[in-house]
């Protein structure tokens, strides 16, 4: 379990994260987050439902100024918070699988993230994304956001959206595949 702070000029980011939770063992994963962002939540809520682990995730800032450069700062900083986090509650790389692999479908789109618990960071992703925005978020903050993850937890990940035509579809899928790689590797 870790919890951490961050704060800048344009944002309060706390985060909190227990790894251990498994199906069945009695502890009731919880899941809160409220990051001002809607799709945003929707995708960390998504990362820690499928990765099995419990998150909470709040943000406070600045967005009714500038939703623009507010929300891609929120976005960005809020993913090295939780890479911080989550690089804190594994402490010890030493005994966990190491490397994942999930694949995820929805609808018409399938993706592929593939990661390396290694202290290697690294960051390949192939998304594809063509709008602009997704809802409130801003689709070039998307690699962003993956990348500032894989570089602050000290992990190689690699990210392909494998078919498909919907940048929802792909933005989701890739929080999903993260996170069924993220629960085979911390096995």
């Amino acid at each position: 379990m870790a919890s951490v702070s961050r704060n800048t000029n344009k944002t309060q980011i706390t985060v909190s994260i227990d790894l251990d939770f498994s199906p069945g063992s009695g502890n009731a994963q919880m899941i809160d987050i409220s990051m001002g962002i809607g799709f945003l939540d929707h995708m960390y809520h998504a990362l820690a439902k499928h990765s099995r682990f419990s998150l909470t995730m709040n943000c406070k800032g600045d967005l009714w100024i500038n939703d623009h450069h507010t929300a891609d700062k929120h976005a960005q900083d809020s993913m090295i918070t939780l890479g911080t986090a989550f690089k804190q509650a594994l402490s010890e790389i030493h005994g966990i699988c190491h490397y994942g692999t999930g694949f995820a479908p929805l609808d018409e789109a399938s993706s592929r993230v593939v990661i390396d618990i290694c202290s290697h960071p690294y960051c390949l992703m192939d998304l594809g994304l063509l709008q602009e925005k997704i809802r409130d978020l801003l689709t070039e903050m998307v690699p962003h956001i993956f990348y500032s993850f894989a570089m602050v937890a000290g992990i190689t990940l690699h990210v392909d959206m494998l078919r498909g035509e919907n940048d929802h579809h792909w933005c989701e899928l890739a929080f999903k595949a993260l996170a069924l790689a993220i629960r085979q590797a911390v096995e």
